[in-house]
């Protein structure tokens, strides 16, 4: 396994530093419902089922139907400026037949017609089933390329412009695998934040050490790296939330995240470290003239940026973006800011709805931990003030006293 998980170091308590805090609790809410969660397992298996039914066009020819992107790399969070709908990603792979890619897109809207969901919508590269509970499932068809084990290639067939259509390099699942290789599960990290996320949907454990969380509860949350990911395309969903374009790909930022992946620091830093990442890649793609270009580690031939970015301008404003991002955590980690400041400039950064629903969560727990004496902030880990909200961190922490960061200034905005 080539990983630069190394050891047996266990990663630091995710509440242990108040910033590493309130955006783990900013995770938390917008992680796929434990449900939600449990239930795309049987819908994938149950979409497989249709497609292959009897009479289907696509009878005998399922060669294999497995989970790609965000769900098969535990990634999943809330899609571009909503909180509650959730798009997860699937691949059939089509055996037999030599069909044009407008072709392949046609038998698997076929073979997925009238299957009872709230909508069908058929796209360039995929086929998107829409559940009633907000859930969307796109299921794109692919056809083996080589002997290698799931490197293929998918249709592309916008439709009205067939000058274009095109078969694509595609290998999912190596990279998924890849994925998951260079960030497996940190175990004491994953524990801390499910039981967190299951207390928050009702489930309450008993009152144990968090190591005793009953090992048969799946673990939707799995390692700092990914939790890190989750809130930088948070951050990209609410930064294009109004754009009609497309926005900088999902499998971009894994792909970065999977190359920054580290064992033993907190959420805070690893979510600075994946936004330098990105943003040093663009800026020397665009030092070279040209536009960011990231291929799949295990497949050169798959090309992550084959639609984005288009122009230099579309990479340079994401770049920019990223280290607005990265340098306002660092100003908070390094300087403190007052709690309400920092509220309000991650409400901007990550949403409105979810940073309030995060502090509030983020306040009853301290409160708790407070009364309970069972959790502090020192001078080595910052220091919260309910009576004066604040949050000290950093260089902050050794003076014990509220050090003022107002929104778009020290926060780390360009002016």
């Amino acid at each position: 396994m080539n990983s630069i998980y190394r050891g047996d170091h266990r990663p630091p308590d995710p509440f242990g530093d108040p910033l590493d805090a309130i955006l783990a609790e900013i995770a938390i809410n917008l992680q796929l419902p434990p449900g939600l969660h449990g239930s795309a397992t049987s819908r994938f298996l149950a979409v497989c089922r249709y497609i292959e039914r009897p009479g289907s066009p696509l009878e005998g020819r399922v060669a294999c139907f497995y989970p790609q992107g965000s769900m098969a790399i535990d990634a999943t969070i809330s899609t571009r400026g909503t909180d509650d709908e959730y798009d997860l990603d699937a691949v059939a792979e089509i055996i037999g037949g030599n069909e044009t890619p407008e072709q392949l897109l046609d038998l698997l809207e076929k073979a997925l017609r009238n299957y009872p969901v709230s909508r069908i919508e058929r796209k360039t590269r995929c086929i998107t089933l829409y559940y009633a509970d907000g859930m969307h499932i796109d299921v794109t068809p692919a056809r083996r390329l080589a002997p290698k084990e799931k490197e293929s290639e998918i249709p592309h067939a916008k439709q009205g412009r067939p000058a274009e259509h095109r078969y694509v390099p595609m290998n999912a699942f190596a990279f998924c695998r890849w994925y998951n290789e260079r960030t497996p599960v940190e175990d004491h990290f994953a524990k801390v934040l499910n039981k967190r996320l299951y207390e928050q949907h009702g489930v309450v454990f008993a009152e144990a050490d968090i190591e005793d969380v009953p090992d048969q509860t799946p673990l939707i949350i799995k390692s700092v790296t990914t939790v890190a990911l989750q809130l930088i395309k948070r951050h990209r969903n609410i930064l294009y939330i109004d754009e009609a374009g497309r926005m900088p790909p999902s499998v971009v930022l894994s792909c970065h995240a999977g190359h920054a992946a580290v064992r033993g620091i907190g959420l805070a830093d690893m979510v600075i470290r994946q936004a330098r990442w990105t943003e040093r890649a663009i800026k020397q793609a665009a030092a070279a003239r040209r536009l960011l270009d990231v291929r799949n580690p295990e497949y050169t031939d798959e090309r992550f940026t084959d639609r984005w970015p288009e122009t230099q301008e579309q990479q340079r404003v994401y770049a920019d973006e990223l280290g607005v991002l990265a340098n306002g955590l660092q100003a908070a980690r390094e300087k403190g800011a007052q709690l309400e400041d920092l509220q309000a400039w991650l409400r901007e950064k990550f949403g409105q709805r979810v940073v309030t629903r995060s502090v509030e969560s983020f306040n009853a727990w301290l409160g708790k931990q407070v009364q309970d004496r069972g959790h502090g902030y020192t001078r080595s880990g910052g220091l919260y003030v309910p009576a004066a909200p604040a949050i000290i961190t950093g260089a902050g922490a050794s003076q014990l006293a509220p050090v003022a960061a107002r929104a778009h200034t020290n926060m780390g905005e360009r002016r």
